[in-house]
This record gives structure tokens, sequence and C-alpha cells, in this order.
């Protein structure tokens, strides 16, 4: 069986580099462990960037999947199949919204999205309707449609005209009431109800209910990204549960298949003509083998109470990051988030990509949001006392930095400036 030096290797000759993963290989998991080629054990609290909801190798997802795939794993969208329709029966049944268009990822569920708000006024005859008001530090995705929405400049440098988008800060209404103008030529305003890649950031109350009202005021549709936030992530199923809007379109994706890839664009009916036959599709979207996964990981969520479970387990997270900014306030700036996605904002200088290899040499995965948060976004499954060595491993390698420690080069990366 091979190591991970030996694959380490290989993968620096064949795979593009266009990523920087971490130096091991890992080879299984269990819940929230995972293990590598060489047996050594990691604590997942990232979850594939929030995309295991329900951990790793589940039993009942595990056996759904292979089921599925031993019955029908792919027929295109030429045919329907069982399990996409109960998908989309359960979708629209959690939402209060009325149809689902399936695809394979954020991505294309935002690009969908941004199809539909731009079709949508083109089949009313309203053509200069084609501008997306977005957000500063968004992450839409990374296809060119989904990138021109993104608000973070180093994801869209080099590839060169998008849009028409502008892009406003998160929060400020004034900002955006004065960046749509008349309205005339807005077609959607694209919003997430908490900032996930761009640094965990919540927005200020009744922000988004305040979007509602101005997109009714304008004739505009209002585009909700729940790629991070959906499916439990922040205690509710979906971020924007219980603030009494209901948006015109909704990007659901990662934690939908608990690992498995899937997106989904759940629409009102006021817009369910805006893409007739022939203007958008998605040759594996709605297969099978993905629905009848999507569908396990919905009833596990239900059968294991695991969205409640977020909440009372995200609170007692953001505490233990509170008291991480009380007791090391020379590294720690502030803890913020919802749920189960908290990000604990580091003080300016400290770089969260080069304090990530120190808390890994803790035995803890962790990925970065922005500059300087380090992100939690552990499947839903995971135990109070999970959660308690993960913050024990952050609170080691924030003490570290705290007493200076500069022994190693990756403490030296640590504090390389923004």
């Amino acid at each position: 069986m091979p190591s991970n030096t030996d694959l380490l290797a290989v993968a620096k000759r064949r795979l593009y580099a266009n990523y920087k993963p971490a130096p091991f290989v890992l080879a299984r998991g269990k819940g929230c462990e995972l293990f590598d080629l060489d047996d050594e054990r990691w604590l997942d609290l990232c979850a594939g960037v929030a995309v295991c909801t329900v951990g790793h190798a589940h039993p009942a997802l595990s056996q759904v999947i292979a089921e599925q795939a031993a019955t029908l794993m792919h027929t295109s969208n030429y045919f329907y199949n069982e399990p996409n329709i109960l998908l989309a029966v359960e979708l629209t049944r959690r939402t209060g919204m009325d149809r689902a268009f399936f695809c394979n990822s954020g991505t294309e569920a935002n690009e969908a999205m941004l199809k539909l708000a731009r079709h949508h006024f083109f089949g009313q005859g309203d053509k200069k309707r084609q501008r997306i008001i977005a957000f500063h530090n968004s992450f839409h995705g990374r296809t060119l449609g989904a990138l021109s929405m993104t608000g973070t400049p180093k994801y869209r440098e080099g590839f060169g005209e998008l849009g028409p988008v502008t892009h406003v800060t998160y929060g400020k209404i004034d900002e955006v009431k004065a960046a749509v103008g008349d309205g005339k030529d807005v077609a959607g305003i694209i919003v997430e109800p908490l900032q996930g890649e761009g640094g965990v950031f919540p927005p200020p109350p009744g922000f988004l209910k305040a979007l509602r009202t101005l997109c009714d005021e304008i004739g505009a549709l209002l585009l909700v990204d729940e790629v991070q936030t959906g499916i439990g992530r922040l205690g509710r199923f979906l971020g924007i549960d219980g603030l009494g809007i209901q948006p015109d379109a909704i990007a659901l994706a990662k934690g939908l298949g608990g690992g498995f890839p899937i997106g989904a664009m759940l629409t009102t009916e006021k817009v369910a003509g805006a893409l007739p036959p022939g203007t958008h599709g998605s040759t594996f979207g709605g297969n099978p083998l993905a629905s009848a996964a999507a569908l396990a990981v919905l009833k596990i969520l239900d059968d294991e109470k695991l969205v409640a479970g977020a909440k009372e387990k995200g609170e007692a997270l953001g505490k233990m990051l509170d008291q991480l900014v009380h007791d090391i306030p020379d590294v720690c700036e502030v803890a913020r988030g919802e749920g189960l996605l908290r990000g604990l904002v580091l003080k300016e200088g400290y770089v969260a990509r080069g304090v990530l290899p120190i808390v890994q040499e803790n035995g803890v995965l962790l990925t970065a949001a922005g500059d300087r948060v380090l992100r939690f976004s552990p499947p839903l499954v995971v135990t109070i006392e999970q959660l308690e060595e993960g913050v024990r491993a952050v609170r080691s390698a924030c003490e570290q930095l705290a007493a200076g420690d500069r022994g190693s080069e990756t403490m030296a990366r640590a504090r390389l400036p923004l």
C-alpha cells in the first residue's frame, strides 16, 4: 500500500497546481474523524468546507448510495426519475418555494440564478434589466458568471471584463439603494444570509428584509445564496428562516448531498417560466444517485435532530471562541458566526492560512475564510467534546503565537504581512 510520501510525490507531478493541499493523503473517515495513508488521525472541523453534513461514512447515507448505485445512477434530464421528483417535493415543502432545478454544485446553482434573473426580464420584453447588485467580500463561485457576482477582487483578477454587476458594502442598505438608483436596469440582488468565504460575516438585523422590500419597490428579483448557510448549518434549515421573507430564488449545494455532488436552485412560481426548455440545463443535474443521497441526508437531519443540534452546539462553540478572544487578546480579535459556521478573527498581522498548519500539527483540520479568519464548519454530527478538542488545538496555536515562538518556518508564515 502506498504511503503519504509516495503519493505526494506523484501528486506534485500529475495534479494541476491550482490548489495548495495539506501535505498528507486522506484515506478514510468515520463521523468527524479522518485518517491518512499512514493511519494518522485528524479531527475534521471543516467538513469538506461545510459539505459533509452527516459526517464521513454515515451508515444510512452509505447504504442508500450503494443501493441506488446498484439500481439506477443516471438517465439524463430527457427522462424523469423517482428520487429526483421526491427530492423536489421535499425541498419545496421545507422551504416554501415552488419549483426546483438541479445541478452539480453551488457555483452552478448561482449561475442558474443569474441566468434566471436576466432571462426573466428578457422574456417580458424588458431587455435593459441585466445588472446584478452583489456585495463586497461575497463568494458565489468560480465560473465566469458566478465570478462576476463574487465580491472579492483576488478571485476575479486576470479574467477580463465581468458583469454587469455592481458591488456594494454588505449590510449597508443605504449604499445598496444608492447603487440601485431608479432600478430600471437591475435584474436582481444576490446575497448570502451570512457571508461564509468572505470571513463569516453576519448581516445587521433587518438587512435581508430591507433587501426584499427594495426588490419589491424596483421590481427586481431577490436571489439568496444558501450554498454554505443552508441545510441546517446555522441551526435552522435555511439561513433566512424566521426572517419573514421569501426570495424569488434560492441556491443550495454543499451540505445537501452530505459529500455527494449536488446543487439546486429553488424558485417561486412567479419565475417558473423564466428559463423555458432550451435556455438552461445540466447533463448530470438531478441524477438518481445524487437525488437519493440528498433524500438520505434530509432524513438523517430529521432522525438525529441535527438542525436543532447545530443551534445548541453552535452556541457552545461560540462561547468557547469568545473565551479564546478574552484569554489571548494579542492574537485573537473577535469571534462571530451562527450555528456551526463560526469564525475566529485573528489580529492584524496574522495570516489564517499560516496558522492552519500549526493547528494541523495538533491533529485538527480547519479552513481559512478571508485573510485573517479561522473557520469552523464541522459536520453537524460533531460532539461537544470534539469541539472542545478543536478549540484546545487552536488555543495551543494562538498561545505559541502570543509567546512569539519563531522556531519553525510554519510559525514564521503565520506572521507574514497581509
